[in-house]
């Protein structure tokens, strides 16, 4: 009994010492990743005065581009600092530090304002990883613009209006500014202190998911791209559309993980305290694009 007893605290010693060896490697790469930033700035980009950050080393960086209302803090602070390389985080159109423009938003316009950002830091390759809105923009990218795409990480992208939960186009055409999360308002008023340039980037964020138009499924056929296509499997995304995505494109993986939208990247409105999921889901999104 007593060496069952001794054999099993070794094994209780063991696993909190490895639970302990986790944690610390995880916060040494979220160290050292923040140690490694080089650059902010903005870039004279299609009208924009576009914000970016450069982060890490590497010949083929990954572009980080965030979803609708949110800012790179928003989206990715729990997730970039876990992943390896050199990575650019940028800001879209009304969102975050970006100026925005006498237009509407749209995801094709989007694409050409990140490419034109690449062309501009003299970048002729990069990944590019996009969450919600970014995940459709990052499609745009591969479509619009394949000679600047190594790989793709699309999370919680959409092609299509049934791609969508039912009820989510009901919803927004009734959406108003109070019914943005509160971390996205403030996390934007942080950066931008401008009242007024909030309501303008909720109202076109609104009015571009009220006017969508499909996509043909021709258009996503055109993506040659390795492509890893993630969703949550209680997102806003339906699994059918994601599963439907991954097909059409001829050289894409398919992942679902378990949680509600952005959970799994640690996106600042879903993030779970303790949760390892975005540990989880850094180290898919090394392997995709490193192997």
């Amino acid at each position: 009994m007593m060496k069952k007893f001794i054999n099993n605290l070794i094994i209780f010693m063991l696993v909190d010492s490895l639970l302990i060896a986790w944690t610390i490697s995880v916060n040494a790469q979220q160290n050292k990743k923040m140690e490694t930033f080089k650059t902010s700035g903005y870039a004279p980009i299609n009208g924009l005065k576009m914000y970016y950050e450069i982060y890490g080393e590497g010949e083929i960086p990954l572009i980080l581009i965030h979803g609708g209302g949110s800012t790179i803090e928003t989206s990715f602070s729990n997730l970039l600092p876990l992943l390896t390389g050199k990575i650019i985080a940028v800001e879209l159109q009304a969102h975050g530090r970006t100026s925005d423009r006498d237009a509407p938003e749209s995801f094709e316009q989007d694409a050409d304002d990140v490419a034109a950002l690449l062309k501009h830091l003299k970048v002729k390759k990069a990944n590019i990883l996009g969450f919600s809105n970014g995940g459709t923009t990052t499609l745009q990218i591969a479509i619009r613009h394949p000679e600047l795409v190594n790989k793709i990480v699309v999370i919680s992208g959409t092609y299509k209006r049934d791609g969508m939960i039912a009820g989510f186009f009901e919803g927004m055409e009734h959406a108003s500014l109070d019914n943005m999360p509160d971390p996205l308002k403030t996390s934007y008023l942080k950066v931008n202190p401008n009242q007024d340039g909030l309501i303008a980037m909720f109202n076109k964020d609104k009015n571009r998911m009220i006017n969508f138009k499909d996509y043909a499924d021709e258009d996503i056929k055109k993506i040659k791209a390795n492509a890893l296509i993630m969703v949550a499997d209680h997102d806003v995304i339906t699994i059918e559309h994601t599963v439907k995505i991954s097909r059409l494109i001829q050289n894409a993986q398919l992942v679902v993980l378990p949680g509600i939208h952005g959970s799994f990247i640690g996106e600042i409105c879903t993030a779970k305290e303790g949760s390892k999921a975005v540990v989880i889901t850094a180290n898919l999104i090394d392997e995709f694009l490193h192997q």
